[in-house]
């Protein structure tokens, strides 16, 4: 049986770093948002725990929805192709839009998305990231700096 902790080279962030700037991201966001329509979209299936942590964290009213989004097909390097696999559920016309993403990359993904979101009517849209890895960024996107992952 394989396990997870095998392919582990070097851990990061510790649990408690994780869980401490989680719950200040929580915090931005309910103080940025507060009195306004969101919609935080989760990126599938990276997002999901991260997702799920952080809006257990939030204290305000807040609608959800996830999107499966992929530029990597089942390779680990970037096609350039963004593909939209599974879509919003939701109407977003005149909502804000906080997409959660675990990691940022190259760009290319979020960069479409923030695109393509605001032309279905978004109000705004706005990326939170747990891990920015901007030296390998193709596509320019703009990062929330609020919302960027600094757990030091």
């Amino acid at each position: 049986m394989h396990y997870i902790q095998q392919d582990i080279e070097k851990v990061l962030f510790t649990e408690e770093q994780l869980r401490t700037r989680i719950k200040e991201l929580g915090k931005i966001i309910e103080k940025d948002y507060d009195g306004q329509k969101l919609i935080i979209v989760g990126i599938l299936k990276g997002a999901g725990i991260f997702m799920s942590d952080l809006i257990r964290t939030i204290e305000m009213p807040i609608r959800t929805d996830y999107m499966v989004v992929s530029s990597y097909g089942n390779a680990t390097i970037s096609s350039g192709i963004v593909r939209i696999i599974k879509d919003l559920e939701t109407d977003i016309a005149g909502w804000n839009i906080l997409i959660v993403e675990d990691i940022v990359d190259t760009g290319r993904t979020l960069s479409y998305l923030k695109e393509y979101l605001l032309n279905r009517g978004a109000s705004s849209v706005e990326i939170c990231t747990l891990l920015d890895k901007p030296d390998r960024r193709v596509k320019p996107v703009d990062i929330d700096s609020k919302c960027g992952a600094d757990p030091s």
